[in-house]
């Protein structure tokens, strides 16, 4: 590779790294990053491991071959997995040694290497993985994020190849900045998931898991919705950045509520009811003062969560937000709704649902699909519910991962 070339893939680093630090989710960092860097060694997949205490955790997948033409392709992103970080595997070994691995066909190990290739996903699969090229992704010397690892690099014609020792050096700089840029979005998940802990300590309802998987039904949702409507694939990664924090938050107005009511384990009167509703409100407010595209975002989520489609929905038209008393109005409907707003509902209603909780039993899941079904064009946006159905095994795998029982 000549040195014109190789400053030029040297600058494309240095501008996609600070693009990285404009995005504020972390499943959209992963998803960027895992982008990126295969489009820098032209890989036909790649995942993303994160360390959790002793272990790694599966987090992020592309896989250009499996994925095409499939609209349930990102049900392999929720798939659960964890390895121990130590040898035995290699991405445990290089999360153990904090050192990189290529390797020109993983079928070929040398029998004296200590790690071994897991092929139970090319098995179940039919995918045939070759050449791998796995790097850590590490703050200065010694503190381990993660692990990033690809797959199948192809050249002009699509054969596979091996990665080239410039492909190493190219993804070892990229990680060393992307690391940073993950970690920031982790911290940013993290004081959001204690705001939910808040909540969470007042409403036995709002729980980590349910945000979780309200917010991965809402972007994946989103994500079919879009490719429908060919939303320009910028716009969509710029949405689903805004929407999977700001829907973790749509019932945070909830600790604005009294415990009398929160935590009352029977039926709530008519007077309750009312109050409870104004928690929409409460939640909107806590936005007041926008800085930024997340926070209108939010703010229209917890305002309109509980609208619907055919106009009997609330908090509806009530003037100026912040002020007191709050009355409230009749309800929006259709499009008046935005769309942020629309998705949440549907995902919120169908997790709780589908979703036990100490104080009552689940729906079967066929009453839960014959509930949104018939409310197809009553409470929810009926291209939503389109949407919804068309990845359904996408949704059943974020129940899964996001599992209360885990």
């Amino acid at each position: 590779m000549d040195q014109q070339l190789q400053k030029k893939k040297i600058m494309e680093i240095l501008n996609i790294s600070e693009n990285l630090n404009r995005i504020k989710d972390v499943d959209s960092m992963l998803d960027r990053v895992l982008m990126e860097v295969r489009l820098l060694t032209h890989a036909d997949a790649g995942s993303i491991f994160l360390k959790k205490g002793d272990k790694l955790s599966f987090e992020h997948v592309h896989n250009d071959t499996l994925m095409k033409n499939d609209t349930s392709r990102n049900r392999y992103i929720y798939a659960k997995q964890e390895i121990p970080i130590n040898s035995n595997s290699i991405a445990g070994y290089v999360a153990a040694h904090k050192t990189h691995l290529v390797i020109d066909d993983v079928y070929k190990l040398n029998s004296s290497v200590p790690y071994t290739f897991n092929h139970s996903f090319d098995d179940s699969s039919s995918y045939h993985t070759q050449s791998v090229l796995t790097v850590p992704l590490m703050i200065g010397q010694d503190k381990l994020i993660g692990v990033i690892q690809l797959i199948n690099p192809k050249d002009k014609r699509g054969e596979v190849i091996p990665f080239s020792t410039y492909d190493e050096l190219l993804v070892t700089l990229f990680a060393n900045q992307a690391a940073a840029a993950i970690e920031r979005a982790q911290m940013t998940r993290e004081i959001i998931l204690r705001m939910i802990k808040i909540a969470e300590m007042r409403d036995p309802k709002e729980t980590g898991e349910h945000v979780n998987r309200v917010a991965s039904y809402s972007i994946e949702i989103y994500q079919r919705w879009a490719s429908k409507k060919i939303i320009s694939h910028d716009e969509v990664k710029q949405f689903k950045d805004l929407l999977r924090i700001a829907s973790m938050l749509h019932d945070v107005g909830k600790v604005g509520i009294s415990d009398n009511i929160l935590k009352k384990r029977d039926t709530l009167d008519e007077f309750e009811r009312e109050i409870m509703k104004k928690h929409t409100v409460y939640g909107a407010r806590l936005f007041k003062d926008s800085t930024s595209d997340w926070d209108d975002m939010a703010k229209e989520i917890t305002l309109n969560h509980h609208e619907k489609w055919d106009g009997s929905g609330y908090p509806g038209f009530i003037g100026n937000i912040f002020h007191d008393p709050i009355c409230i109005g009749p309800g929006k409907n259709r499009e008046e709704i935005p769309l942020s707003a629309r998705i949440v509902s549907l995902a919120d209603i169908y997790d709780a649902l589908i979703s036990p909780r100490s104080y009552k039993n689940c729906w079967s899941e066929q009453k839960v699909i014959d509930y949104i079904l018939d409310n197809k064009g009553k409470f929810f946006d009926p291209e939503i519910v389109d949407a919804f159905f068309d990845i359904y095994d996408v949704i059943k795998a974020i129940r899964q991962k996001y599992s209360d029982s885990d």
